[in-house]
Parts: structure tokens; sequence; C-alpha cells
């Protein structure tokens, strides 16, 4: 349902949030290697996440990501939307250029609920929750 680069920041944000005992800024390397995913690829979508404020970042030969407490109320719809765009969970689910309640496509009215109920569960989900061991 999610690209792939928004499954691994999904992932990637969830590592973090699990990784915050050790009170360290994660590398990229550190990271791709623990989620198996490339790490060229990863440092992209880290760093538009960062640039959009959902996490926190330092450079420098310490430096790495991490969530810090102001990226608390950041919550996985606010990922989704990041990287996938506004559309990803709004747009028609066979793609059809005009699909709205007036004008529906075949599979609207049976999709509509699924995405809406998707939609309130990725936003009712806060990383500060998952901070705190709290499961969404």
């Amino acid at each position: 349902m999610f690209t792939k680069s928004c499954q691994y920041a999904i992932r990637a944000v969830i590592y973090m949030t699990e990784q915050k005992e050790s009170l360290k800024n994660i590398g990229v390397k550190e990271m791709a290697d623990s989620l198996q995913v490339p790490q060229q690829f990863l440092a992209k979508i880290l760093q538009q996440l960062s640039k959009h404020n959902l996490i926190s970042s330092v450079k420098g030969p310490n430096g790495g990501f991490y969530i810090s407490e102001a990226n608390g109320k950041v919550t996985l719809l606010d990922i989704v939307e990041c990287i996938d765009g506004k559309a990803a969970l709004s747009s028609c689910i066979l793609g059809m250029p005009k699909c709205d309640s007036e004008h529906p496509c075949p599979l609207h009215h049976h999709f509509y609920g699924s995405r809406e109920g998707l939609k309130t569960t990725l936003s009712s989900c806060e990383i500060g929750e998952m901070l705190n061991g709290k499961l969404c």
C-alpha cells in the first residue's frame, strides 16, 4: 500500500524510537544495516524527514539521526504524507483522475471506510507515544 520509501521511513522512525535508551545519534550505516535496506536510499529518506522537522539530525563525526522531544507530536500520518504526499491516502484506489462521492469509481464506496480508518489510525499514532513504549 505504501511506497518502499514510505515503508523505510516508518521502519526507520520505529527503529529510532526503539534505540532511545542508547542516548546517541544513530548513523545511517548502522540503521541501514539493522533494517537491511540500501544505505544511500535510506539516507535520502532520512534527510527528507529531517528537512521537514519530523526527525532531528546532527552533522559531523558523531552525527546521526534521533527523535527529539519536539518530534514527539509527529504522527505516522505526517511521515506518510511527507514521503508519499498528501494524495497517498486520498487518491482513487483505481487511479481514476475523477473519483469522489459524487463521481465514484466502481470501488470507491468499498474502500472509502477502510482508507478513512487507516488515516485515523496513522494520525493517532504519535512518535512520542512510541518513545514512551506505548503501542499505537
